[in-house]
């Protein structure tokens, strides 16, 4: 019996083996030639970087020709008084990339990109709201309602990354997603729907498979105060992605690379006060060109740069490296 069951952990040893080896073959051999690029766009993190949103927008859909964004329906810029809601700032964006035949992600909840993460009004008290309320949902129909017919809309993205333990709010629970997922799928049934996960800290058993499509971050160099600047480098290739997607049963054509590293990650500091030599230690020229070439071994079709803010900040700064770079990767 004990050698039965030593023969049997073997295989599985070997099988394990054998699949990883396959994996890294393929995420060396080929990689995806024909990846499409997006961008993340935040109007709050545009205007606190002390830009012109409009402008910054704007350069994004034409200098940089993105047809594939992301973009939030932000709970705390629309509803800023209790049941008063101001569509304005998203109705500019949906229609500007309508305008340019752009796509557009939206994401809608309570957690959506951008620090803090979680982005309740100020009138939600959040120490009394973990239970969430009918406050959410209302303004989640009002906007589905108000979007689902726009000729940008492609994608609704329900929460950003739920269960990860990032930032200064509580985390969704399963049900409360689910209940998210349906009430947007009961309201608008054409467009599907994408739940997100980190790519670095989740094995994404809880998130791949809950929607019609499933985003991934993608972070290479990043800092923390206990360890300072270091890099997933030699810790997540290529084709540690594409195993779990294997693992969790989701096709790979039907995931995307949600957040792709494209600004630098700082010390507590704010990014204005912050040297270009320090920003640069997390991400220079060379490693966002590492990073767009890493997340085409990936072979997943999708990725959507995040750092748009940064490369229009940097260019109104005298430094255009990144923005003539970023110029490169739509050329028609």
């Amino acid at each position: 019996m004990r050698r039965l069951k030593f023969f049997l952990l073997a295989i599985l040893i070997l099988a394990a083996a054998a699949t990883i080896f396959i994996l890294i073959i393929k995420s060396k051999s080929k990689q995806e030639k024909n990846m499409i690029y997006g961008a993340s766009f935040n109007i709050e993190y545009a205007n606190y970087l002390g830009l012109d949103p409009k402008l910054a927008f704007n350069k994004i859909l034409g200098e940089w020709n993105f047809k594939y964004l992301r973009l939030s329906a932000q709970w705390d810029l629309i509803e800023k008084n209790k049941g008063e809601y101001d569509f304005s700032e998203l109705d500019w964006m949906m229609d500007s990339a309508a305008k340019k035949n752009a796509k557009v992600i939206l994401v809608v909840g309570h957690r959506t990109p951008r620090w803090p993460e979680c982005h309740y009004p100020k009138w939600i008290d959040p120490a009394t709201y973990a239970g969430r309320g009918p406050e959410l949902l209302r303004f989640m129909e009002l906007t589905v309602a108000r979007y689902k017919g726009h000729p940008a809309l492609e994608v609704w993205q329900v929460e950003n990354e739920p269960f990860l333990p990032f930032g200064d709010c509580d985390l969704v629970t399963a049900a409360q997603l689910d209940e998210e997922l349906a009430l947007v799928k009961k309201l608008d049934p054409l467009h599907p729907t994408m739940v997100t996960d980190s790519g670095e800290l989740s094995l994404w058993r809880r998130t791949a498979k809950r929607a019609d499509l499933f985003g991934t971050t993608l972070y290479r160099v990043v800092w923390s105060k206990t360890l300072g600047y270091w890099s997933y480098k030699w810790i997540l290739p290529p084709f540690v992605y594409q195993a779990k997607l294997w693992l969790n049963g989701r096709d790979i054509s039907t995931a995307y690379i949600s957040e792709l590293q494209a600004e630098p990650w700082i010390p507590n500091a704010k990014l204005m006060e912050t040297s270009l030599a320090e920003q640069f230690k997390s991400m220079s020229l060379k490693q966002l060109k590492e990073n767009i070439n890493f997340a085409a071994k990936t072979n997943m079709p999708r990725a959507y740069l995040w750092g748009a803010e940064w490369w229009y900040w940097l260019e109104s700064h005298g430094a255009p490296e990144f923005s003539e770079y970023i110029k490169t990767l739509n050329k028609e």
